[in-house]
């Protein structure tokens, strides 16, 4: 077993004085790991990651009940890819320009998608999915990492 611990810093020098902050959280009892690099064709929808609770039912699948730590990272510096969080009833859709990332903690009771305005606050859903699509007509190298208890 190890510890991931994960750091996420901003700092901007605004009027000569520093601004922002850096929190780590570190997440114990890691046993596995799921590190790839995909290449995403353009137009095309890439699945990057299946998520079920018997991983043995779906080829390659990672058990959604022992993931802790998610994170899609675009390895592209100047364009975006569009990340879909699909989850075992819904899904919602993300932009994540150049160099950035989107980070999820845990893969059940994750996410929900909702059609209007006011957030409901209902009963989340297990993840099930990560679907990449670039959005212009280049290829892009999507960074996955997932760490499981």
């Amino acid at each position: 077993m190890a510890d991931l611990v994960t750091t996420i810093s901003e700092s901007v020098t605004l009027n000569g004085a520093v601004r922002g902050a850096s929190n780590s959280v570190t997440t114990t009892g890691i046993v596995d790991v799921m590190e790839r690099i995909v290449t995403c064709t353009q137009a095309q929808t890439t699945t990057i990651a299946v998520f079920a609770a018997n991983p043995y039912t779906s080829a390659g699948a990672i058990d959604v009940d022992r993931t802790r730590y998610v994170r899609v990272t675009n390895l592209d510096t100047t364009n975006n890819i569009e990340l879909a969080v699909v989850t075992t009833a819904t899904n919602y859709q993300v932009t994540i320009t150049g160099g950035n990332s989107h980070i999820l903690s845990i893969g059940t009771e994750a996410a929900i998608g909702e059609t209007d305005t006011s957030p409901a606050f209902g009963t989340l859903e297990n993840l099930a999915s990560l679907q990449v699509k670039p959005v212009t007509s280049n290829d892009a190298q999507v960074e996955l990492f997932v760490g499981l208890v």
